[in-house]
């Protein structure tokens, strides 16, 4: 007979990091690091001000449509909305 080895099965929960879940977690701190450097690099550039106000603006832009992307599903779905109207033809011989 065979050794047997208990095999950890992690803890059968989602991902969730700070209301953001599996791959958000990835588009969140995407959207993080590129406000940064964005912000940073034109900073340099030009004035702090500017940088700061462009790092904040781009921050927030991605983490809003970060949460909004999270609320339409992990996966691409097609959503129709309205009413559909299925016809049917049921006649007799």
């Amino acid at each position: 007979m065979a050794k047997q080895f208990p095999i950890y099965k992690g803890l059968q929960k989602p991902l969730i990091y700070r209301g953001f879940q599996g791959k958000f977690i990835g588009w969140g701190v995407a959207s993080l690091v590129i406000a940064v450097v964005l912000g940073g690099l034109i900073g340099s550039l030009t004035s702090m001000v500017l940088g700061g106000v462009i790092t904040l603006s781009v921050m927030t832009t991605g983490l809003f449509i970060t949460s909004q992307q999270q609320k339409k599903g992990l996966h691409s779905k097609t959503r129709y909305k309205g009413v559909f109207q299925i016809a049917t033809s049921l006649k007799s011989k």
